[in-house]
């Protein structure tokens, strides 16, 4: 997060509206006088306690904060209080407000003629600069009391807030902002920040929308929407506001880029929860063929060991005094005992795994498979389309060419998993076959690796293509054609 968003908006505010170059020695030496005597005659209490006498000091300090600000650099603050203290005082026999009381609560509202809030703004734009953070804080606060409408205030204090690491001040600052019509694109990115930073994705985005209400153009605003949008996992979103971009900037390739890996993450993730699919799927009916053809080879024993205690019952009666035939009864029998409790307890595991898969709906979960298939296939291609999309705008673009490879490295290695996982009669069927398309995503990611090398000297980009050449070293000696689809 950018956390100085505004400095040069504010170091651009010219004090010349309020120039102090035209301010003569002689007019700030008499502010000086006038300044002493104000102060002095206070301890008066006849001059305390006449509005006059308040409405002259409210004048003579806003004055010094509009024009001779050496003289007191938080006058505006004074002269606040002085008409304050006239609206007070001025009051006719019947309670109801003076000539002067009027005239005061005018300028404390911003009204016709009123300079007050400048001299607030003025006073609290120099304490910025002479970086006095707190006080220029204090000073567009104040200015907001007199001018509740006003966005300058709001703007600068909202600045000094952040400045000062006062967040919820800031964002209070620049929703008043906001509020009163403020259109600077800046304030609205600046305040999504604050949001994101809290993880308030919603009023994050609803801020940034309403910067584009006021800036419908503004690249930085939209761009910051979709990576809110991915900040707050809602990918879906995140894709069809990039592709809005996309559609109203074809030429920009960073965002097509974007788009592109947005794609392609989408992609790698349902090929996740195929796999988890097709886990589920194999584990009920895996597990039952496994105790289906345990149990037929036990039971396949009992007919062998049934075999053999006749042969050598057949023996004994022969050779009635025969210990060693007597012996190998008795382990015959004992292991067909061993066989029979093996079989009870097949027989329960293949129940068990026949009412597991009945219990997995498989139909419904082949459907879920299929519509995932089918999803992972589109932004398998959209990927695709947008990265060489990229590159037709710009051909030596790294991210584009190195996502590319790894794409198609990526696809070799899931494919090489089939080969790995077959057994032997399967790999005399088809292992050739499919192994000669492995080596074709091997060889279909090469070139990207190289062109993205080329276009920058990555380390990664390196290592990926050393791999690669490794692979196809292996299969040409193996002798695997590589098959190119």
């Amino acid at each position: 997060m950018k956390k100085l968003f505004f400095v040069s908006a504010l170091s651009l505010f010219s004090l010349s509206a309020f120039s102090q170059d035209a301010v003569n020695k002689a007019m700030v030496d008499q502010f000086r006088k006038d300044k002493e005597k104000s102060d002095k005659d206070m301890s008066d209490a006849k001059n305390s306690a006449k509005a006059s006498f308040w409405m002259d000091r409210a004048k003579l300090y806003e004055n010094i904060a509009l024009q001779g600000s050496e003289v007191d650099s938080s006058a505006a603050k004074t002269a606040l209080e002085a008409y304050k203290k006239v609206v007070e005082l001025d009051l006719t026999k019947k309670g109801e407000p003076g000539k002067s009381a009027k005239e005061a609560k005018n300028i404390l509202s911003g009204g016709e003629g009123s300079q007050l809030f400048n001299a607030f703004v003025k006073q609290g734009a120099e304490k910025y600069q002479a970086k006095n953070l707190n006080g220029a804080l204090e000073m567009f606060t104040a200015a907001q009391e007199i001018n509740q409408k006003d966005t300058l205030a709001s703007l600068y204090g909202g600045i000094a807030a952040q400045q000062l690491d006062k967040k919820d001040i800031a964002k209070t600052q620049f929703e008043k902002y906001a509020a009163n019509g403020g259109k600077d694109p800046s304030v609205f990115y600046g305040l999504a920040q604050l949001y994101r930073a809290d993880n308030d994705f919603d009023k994050a985005i609803a801020t940034l929308n309403k910067g584009l209400e006021m800036s419908p153009g503004n690249k930085d605003l939209k761009a910051e929407v979709v990576n809110i949008l991915l900040a707050s996992g809602k990918e879906d979103q995140a894709i069809n506001e990039l592709t809005a971009l996309t559609t109203s900037d074809p030429n920009n390739a960073q965002n097509i880029v974007n788009l592109a890996i947005l794609y392609d993450n989408t992609s790698s993730k349902m090929n996740q929860k195929i796999k988890e699919l097709q886990g589920k799927l194999g584990a009920g009916s895996g597990k039952s063929n496994s105790a289906a053809a345990n149990l037929e080879s036990e039971k396949g024993k009992i007919e062998v060991y049934d075999g053999e205690v006749k042969r050598i019952s057949a023996l004994i009666k022969k050779q009635p005094k025969n210990a060693d035939l007597k012996r190998q009864l008795a382990e015959v029998n004992a292991k067909k005992k061993e066989s029979v409790a093996a079989i009870a307890k097949l027989e329960g595991e293949v129940k068990a795994s026949q009412e597991a898969a009945k219990g997995n709906d498989v139909a419904s979960l082949e459907k879920e498979l299929a519509d995932l298939k089918a999803k992972q296939a589109d932004a398998s291609s959209k990927a695709i389309e947008n990265y060489k999309k990229v590159l037709s705008i710009d051909a030596a673009n790294y991210d584009a060419l190195y996502n590319l490879g790894v794409f198609y490295f990526n696809e070799a290695v899931q494919l090489k998993g089939e080969v790995d996982n077959m057994n032997m009669t399967e790999y005399q069927q088809r292992g050739k076959e499919v192994e000669g398309r492995v080596c074709g995503k091997f060889k279909k990611a090469k070139p990207y690796f190289e062109k993205a090398i080329q276009s920058k000297d990555e380390a990664e980009a390196k290592e990926n293509l050393a791999t690669v050449n490794t692979v196809l070293e292996q299969f040409a000696g193996k002798g695997v054609a590589c098959v190119e689809e």
